[in-house]
């Protein structure tokens, strides 16, 4: 089933008036071939800036897609990470066409949520996730921990991320957003079993794509 354009994330606002109202005097002013471009740009907008909504019935145990789009790769985490206890890594990568607002793959409180500065390289290049503009978040879990990295693309021009260090999360709910096409990376404790391979389709908050070990 495909997801409705409405709810709206409300940083599409600016996306969506700007050429909405560019066409609009276009139009008055006798330029109709550049007012329906800019409506054009508006209702791709409209729908980019979607915020479905998302519900999953999955088992404590499961870890949820934090975002739509295609897993580029199933690897080992960077050293950083494996040294942290979270030697796992799932990239999945977001085209303009996906929905981009991340959600929560785990409930849990929010041990880390750090933004750093970087490059703009295409997304789906391995180098990006380190050189990348990004949003990094550690999450606790009753079950397990879990890390995410919102990473910004050649088109990506802004990581939006919601949370804030010590704060509670559920899992599904939303978390930030990324603007334009852009991917999240994903990094799993060792005892968890991946449930998803390369060139899979996710939806944030919805497809499971891990499970912790059971107690």
């Amino acid at each position: 089933m495909k997801d409705p354009l409405l709810p709206f994330a409300p940083e599409g606002y600016p996306f969506v008036l700007v050429p909405t109202v560019a066409g609009l005097l276009a139009w008055l002013f006798g330029y109709p071939a550049i007012a329906i471009a800019a409506w054009a740009i508006a209702v791709f907008c409209v729908g980019f800036f979607r915020n479905p909504p998302r519900h999953s019935d999955a088992p404590d145990s499961a870890i949820l897609a934090p975002a739509d789009g295609k897993v580029i790769a199933v690897t080992s985490a960077p050293p950083a990470l494996v040294a942290a206890g979270l030697p796992q890594q799932i990239s999945i990568f977001m085209s303009p066409l996906n929905v981009h607002v991340n959600r929560a793959p785990i409930s849990g409180r929010v041990a880390e949520a750090r933004w750093s500065p970087g490059a703009k390289l295409p997304a789906f290049r391995d180098k990006a996730s380190d050189l990348n503009e990004h949003a990094f978040v550690r999450l606790e879990g009753k079950l397990g921990n879990v890390a995410y990295k919102q990473i910004a693309g050649s088109v990506a021009r802004r990581v939006v991320c919601d949370l804030t260090n010590g704060g509670e999360v559920e899992r599904g709910q939303r978390v930030g957003i990324i603007k334009f096409s852009s991917r999240v990376d994903l990094f799993l404790p060792a005892g968890a079993r991946i449930e998803v391979g390369v060139n899979q389709r996710c939806r944030a908050g919805v497809t499971v794509v891990a499970h912790f070990p059971r107690p």
